[in-house]
């Protein structure tokens, strides 16, 4: 049974961007230096801690959504291929596919020049359709979710997948799972997490070797039907889960679409959550930075902000 405080708890925070295009994906660089991307201007964008400056790295197009940086120091971005947008009183609001959307592709970015590229569009025939986040391994590689297109009448199953970041190989980790948003590792790279969006569920696989995942079973004949996963939380409210970032200590800070928007912090090891608010509806992401990683840096969407919160415990050291 999974267990959540029923009031929501409340943080403090400072604003240290404003006026971005639907903020996600932020990765720190240095000290004072972050960097996120723009879903609804199509842009990789650099962002001053310390001004607040924002100026834009690489024009990616589409709609580029998670950010890893690589063991060459390159940034890896997955770019969903287009989300059309509305403005409404000055907030960005996603409204479907864009019009000019012809697939999605995992693109790789040269810090110092800007210079992108093209490193996947596909995987054994199967077009890529909507990556979303990535998270890179100890060995070098790293795993994403592509979690598709939602149409009028229907959506596509989505999929984890395993790559390289020489462009050499690339192979599905696990297909079909529904629906998949925010990846991350577990503190001993044992573990596989994923945020399943619209039903508002965490899922874990084990890890059987590099790029390889195992299947939990139960021994039943509906085993056939399961993506293999261990559930590790369901929401029980209407709020919906988007990217996250792991703590030190195991626990899964997931970025909470809803009204209110918020982060929940799920404790893997009790299967209880607590939940957060802030002020906008699209909590879209969260990394940490500072030299002791207590500090949190949260995108919001709508309202395209980028707020700096001082955490309780440390982030994950991530890999590279």
């Amino acid at each position: 049974m999974t267990r959540q405080r029923q009031a929501p708890l409340k943080l403090e925070f400072d604003v240290v961007a404003a006026g971005l295009q639907f903020p996600e994906g932020p990765c720190v660089l240095g000290e004072d230096s972050l960097l996120v991307v723009e879903l609804a201007r199509g842009t990789l964008t650099h962002v001053d801690l310390k001004s607040g400056e924002c100026e834009v790295v690489a024009h990616l197009g589409g709609s580029p959504n998670g950010v890893a940086i690589g063991p060459d120091q390159a940034a890896y971005v997955c770019n969903n291929g287009g989300i059309e947008y509305r403005k409404v009183a000055g907030q960005h609001f996603p409204v479907g596919t864009s019009t000019d959307y012809k697939g999605g592709s995992i693109q790789r970015v040269v810090l110092d020049t800007g210079e992108s590229a093209v490193l996947y569009e596909a995987c054994e025939g199967d077009r890529l359709v909507g990556p979303n986040d990535i998270v890179f391994d100890a060995a070098g590689g790293f795993f994403f979710t592509d979690k598709g297109k939602t149409r009028r009448r229907d959506r596509d199953l989505g999929a984890l997948y395993y790559a390289l970041p020489d462009g050499s190989s690339i192979l599905p980790a696990q297909v079909p799972v529904d629906d998949p948003n925010g990846i991350g590792l577990s503190p001993r790279g044992d573990y596989l997490y994923a945020a399943d969006t619209s039903c508002g569920r965490l899922w874990r696989w084990p890890i059987r070797s590099r790029g390889t995942l195992d299947r939990v079973t139960t021994n039943s004949p509906l085993d056939r039907f399961s993506h293999g996963a261990e559930l590790v939380y369901a929401n029980g409210r209407l709020r919906f889960f988007d990217s996250l970032a792991v703590e030190e200590n195991g626990s899964i800070v997931i970025a909470t679409i809803g009204s209110p928007g918020g982060l929940t912090v799920v404790d893997p090891m009790t299967n209880s959550a607590e939940f957060f608010e802030l002020p906008d509806p699209f909590v879209t992401n969260i990394c940490f930075g500072g030299d002791d990683r207590k500090t949190a840096y949260v995108t919001l969407g709508s309202t395209g902000r980028i707020l700096r919160i001082a955490w309780p415990r440390p982030g994950l050291a991530l890999n590279w």
